[in-house]
């Protein structure tokens, strides 16, 4: 082929490329492979380079305008708009497109559909109903899952929080053992938990046991006396103070005592049963209230009925000088936190005192409780520091009760009661004099 042949060629394949439908004559089977090849560089190139300035020259090549594009290995699929709209974010969140199951967290509440043709279907597990079953609790998880339940009682005395935690254990048989262990509790333990074990058998009745299970409670206690003994010496005594209460409460009927007459061999059953007999004769003739039986404990005692109790508690202790009797009774006193009322009235008491006698007996009661923490540090100083704001009232009725502080704090300091500055902060009142100066007198009066 020559030349003018080869040019003529390129012109009628170029006429082509340009226009859309041009007429192809008839010609050698070499052109139409050159058609067909122009056409489909054509296509490539178009669908490839859209959109990135590329455009074909005058003899068909493509001409770029931009950098060439990078490999398909580490092309960044641009997922932006390309009609420039959007922030440029994937569409419906990320949730639509193939093979995605929705948004993260989606929940799908169709509910399944149940195949019968399943080979593992079922018929009868269509109307099941499913409950989380509790296990009723032996002997042993009673004891480990019930006892801090009623010990942290004793701390916070909600009786409702008792009844709730008790309500979510499956008891079982073991349901009448609950009272037999909260007596068994409160009986090595003090006065107020005893009262508050009392009220909180009063509040499980008709709530977490029936008055059968507690009336069974009882007699299983008094069936286990003799061992309870062995623990606790005055069993007898405090079962039978739990009896008369349970039946002033109306959680034991009035005839559980008359029951057991004439059929009691051991002698510490007959003891508590004749000292519940004792208490409820007592509530029917005299009218002797049952339900203060074991007193108010701790801090619900009135104000004024605390101040009394320290008041006689110092008296006795003065006429008696019994120290660890002291000390026992102000443990029992349960008040931790009104210690500094018995160190105000001890040094008012040496105050108000006439000679060394109640002074060294004072100092030698605090010494000790100080040494042994029942009187703590913070109790201790606040109970001088109050002295020191009452004295003026006091030094209206003890003339000399700025001297007598003085010494009294001084002795204290010695003994290691208190500390160098709980020592400088005492009040004194020196004595007052005139000084001459240009023939003028002042009067001089320290504090």
């Amino acid at each position: 082929m020559s030349g003018d042949e080869e040019k003529s060629n390129s012109a009628k394949i170029n006429n082509e490329i340009n226009g859309n439908w041009i007429t192809v004559p008839a010609g050698t089977v070499q052109e139409a492979r050159l058609k067909a090849k122009a056409k489909r560089r054509l296509r490539k190139n178009s669908s490839r380079d859209s959109g990135r300035g590329d455009s074909l020259s005058d003899n068909g090549d493509t001409v770029r305008f931009g950098p060439p594009p990078t490999s398909p290995k580490g092309k960044v699929l641009d997922r932006r708009s390309r009609q420039g709209k959007g922030r440029g974010l994937p569409k419906k969140g990320g949730a639509g497109g193939k093979g995605v199951w929705g948004t993260p967290g989606q929940v799908y509440e169709d509910e399944q559909q149940v195949d019968v043709r399943d080979p593992n279907y079922d018929e009868d597990q269509e109307n099941c109903v499913y409950e989380t079953v509790v296990l009723p609790l032996d002997e042993d998880a009673f004891v480990r899952t019930v006892t801090p339940i009623v010990k942290e009682y004793f701390e916070h005395g909600d009786a409702y929080e008792v009844a709730e935690l008790l309500s979510e254990l499956n008891l079982g048989t073991m349901r009448s053992d609950v009272p037999l262990l909260a007596v068994s509790l409160a009986m090595e333990a003090k006065a107020s938990h005893r009262e508050l074990t009392s009220r909180l058998l009063s509040h499980l009745c008709g709530r977490v046991l029936t008055h059968s299970e507690v009336e069974a409670a009882f007699h299983k206690l008094l069936q286990e006396l003799p061992d309870l003994v062995l623990d606790t010496p005055t069993a007898p005594r405090l079962v039978g103070q739990f009896i008369a209460r349970a039946v002033a409460d109306h959680i034991l009927p009035t005839n559980f005592v008359e029951g057991y007459k004439g059929r009691v061999d051991c002698g510490h059953t007959r003891a508590a049963l004749d000292r519940a007999a004792v208490l409820l004769k007592m509530r029917r003739e005299t009218g002797l209230r049952i339900d203060n039986l074991w007193g108010l404990g701790g801090g619900q005692r009135p104000v004024n009925q605390l101040i009394k109790e320290v008041n006689l508690l110092l008296k006795e202790y003065v006429l008696s000088g019994d120290v660890a009797e002291a000390e026992c009774c102000l443990r029992e006193l349960e008040v931790p936190h009104f210690h500094h009322q018995f160190v105000y009235e001890a040094i008012v008491m040496v105050l108000e005192s006439s000679g060394d006698t109640t002074l060294r007996m004072i100092l030698k009661l605090l010494k000790p409780l100080y040494d042994s923490s029942v009187i703590t540090v913070d109790q201790m100083r606040r109970g001088y520091e109050r002295v020191y704001m009452d004295i003026a009232d006091i030094n209206i009725d003890v003339p000399c009760a700025y001297s007598l502080l003085e010494y009294f704090v001084d002795q204290s300091f010695s003994s290691g009661v208190i500390d160098k500055n709980l020592r400088d902060l005492c009040p004194c009142r020196g004595q007052k004099r005139c000084v001459s100066e240009d023939d003028v007198y002042v009067k001089l009066e320290n504090y």
